[in-house]
């Protein structure tokens, strides 16, 4: 059975923004989540695409893929048995999105019971690294400068001025929660003036202006494991953002680029490079000097006959793998190249090798013709 088109999913245009991408899975993950239907397979498999939908489209590389490929673009991105939890990267945007839901929301206080909100988690955060061939082959070290947010250090992430405190939130009464009674129901929302905290600042922290949080520059070391390739994320946990509280810290993900190489051509494990010999050395067969990632030139031998564009193979002189288990194979292409500007002596070595072989050749005296179509190749 085919895949449901992501956008129709979400019920959004293909020029939709993130924040109608977000809008659009809110409503539905609100709708549709287990808790609010127990039982209801039907509503289960609803919340499930859209959270699928919205994993792919809220991501602006996978909505690239997406819509460029369709569904086969994005295959990766999920196992062989299709989305699950784990495969979903955006923490802190789930936790937002159904933040009311979980947290004394809509359902969690229907008939009057009490909820404590949770302490949101910081933000992860996302670091495009650029390496060149031999660093991505073999692994390296790399210092990164991250902008990040972090818990303000002269509140202590509080937002309030030191020596001052929380004052109760006179909309709430500090219970985070503000009830409503409908009929024989008692519904709880969030209280809009203190965001469920329950407290709010009498005087802001004037580092921070009431945040609790400040911008900084971090650098942070970076270690690549040998075998990673373009578009291959490096998790570095808890090198995110701060939550302004006691939340946890969000993680880094660095996403590694590698440059073109001025040599060598990368596919999967494997690498190719082209060599140029003369026509002498292609008849006769010689050994020749190769270039290979690991900085030192092999010998290679080329049979006598070799035809122009061989390619020969170097076992285990390619791209170690990711996750260890050897290297795969380099393989050379050799040019044969035809000898120009020859000498009369030369060409007349040549005419009578023809000669011996048995080659018709024809031959044309130097005129003026020939010169002008010398000279323009």
């Amino acid at each position: 059975m085919a895949k449901k088109d992501y956008y129709e999913i979400l019920g959004v245009n293909r020029n939709a923004s993130a924040d109608e991408i977000k809008k659009a899975y809110r409503a539905l993950a609100k709708k549709y989540h287990p808790d609010a239907n127990p039982g209801n397979n039907s509503a289960e498999e609803r919340f499930k695409e859209a959270a699928e939908a919205y994993e792919v489209l809220s991501d602006s590389e996978k909505r690239s893929r997406y819509d460029q490929f369709g569904h086969e673009g994005v295959a990766s991105a999920f196992g062989k048995n299709g989305f699950t939890w784990s495969d979903f990267t955006h923490q802190a945007d789930i936790e937002d999105i159904l933040g009311d839901f979980f947290e004394g929301g809509i359902f969690g206080d229907i008939f009057g019971f009490g909820g404590k909100r949770r302490t949101r988690r910081g933000a992860d955060l996302k670091y495009d690294l650029m390496l060149d061939l031999k660093e991505a082959a073999f692994g390296c070290e790399k210092k990164i400068k991250v902008s990040r947010l972090e818990r303000c250090g002269t509140c202590n992430g509080s937002g309030a001025k030191p020596g001052t405190k929380k004052v109760t939130c006179p909309m709430c009464q500090g219970r985070g929660q503000v009830r409503h009674v409908q009929g024989f129901f008692s519904i709880s929302r969030t209280c809009s003036q203190c965001s469920g905290k329950g407290e709010i600042i009498s005087t802001s922290c004037s580092t921070c202006h009431g945040k609790g949080q400040v911008k900084n520059v971090r650098t942070i070391m970076v270690k690549v494991p040998a075998g990673v390739d373009i578009g291959n994320r490096i998790k570095i946990p808890k090198e995110g953002e701060m939550s302004a509280a006691s939340g946890a810290t969000g993680d880094l993900y660095v996403v590694i680029n590698v440059k073109e190489d001025n040599i060598f051509i990368r596919e999967e494990n494997d690498i190719l490079c082209e060599t140029h010999i003369t026509f002498t050395q292609a008849a006769l067969g010689c050994e020749i000097s190769i270039p290979t990632l690991d900085d030192k030139n092999i010998m290679m031998k080329v049979p006598l006959g070799t035809q122009s564009h061989k390619v020969f193979r170097l076992r285990g002189k390619g791209i170690p793998y990711l996750h260890g288990g050897g290297r795969g194979d380099q393989h050379v292409r050799v040019i044969v190249e035809t000898p120009k500007n020859l000498s009369e002596e030369e060409k007349n070595l040549l005419r009578e090798f023809a000669n011996k072989r048995g080659e018709d050749i024809a031959y044309v005296k130097e005129g003026i013709f020939n010169r002008i179509k010398d000279a323009f190749g």
